[in-house]
């Protein structure tokens, strides 16, 4: 995919929490293994929901207000956010599908859905 799915403490208000569609955010390091393991689902993920959703990752080496903030006490952690609240989370590494389905139970039949 190659795009910078990086968000910082200073963007997070504005790209996470006030995003009109859901967001799912991987809190994640450099040293962890699981991490990487499951960083290309990720990616996956962002490019197949791109429109109905939302995806950032949060380096809590570098970004570790918010981690504190979010109460991230292992790594990885999908966190998903609506409506500026936290609205569900897993913690540890996962298969694809069950990512996806974390992030996907929460956009809404309200939105745009092309089905023909």
């Amino acid at each position: 995919m190659g795009a910078n799915l990086a968000v910082s403490t200073a963007d997070f208000e504005k790209e996470v929490l006030q995003s009109d569609v859901p967001v799912l955010v991987d809190f994640w390091a450099v040293w962890c293994g699981p991490c990487k393991a499951i960083a290309p689902f990720v990616e996956e993920i962002a490019s197949e929901l791109a429109g109905k959703a939302k995806v950032y990752k949060v380096d809590v080496d570098s970004e570790g207000e918010l981690a504190m903030k979010y109460g991230i006490m292992s790594i990885p952690a999908l966190v998903v956010f609506k409506g500026g609240k936290e609205v569900d989370r897993m913690i540890g590494a996962g298969p694809k599908d069950h990512i996806k389905a974390l992030l996907q139970r929460h956009i809404t039949s309200g939105q745009t859905a092309t089905s023909s």
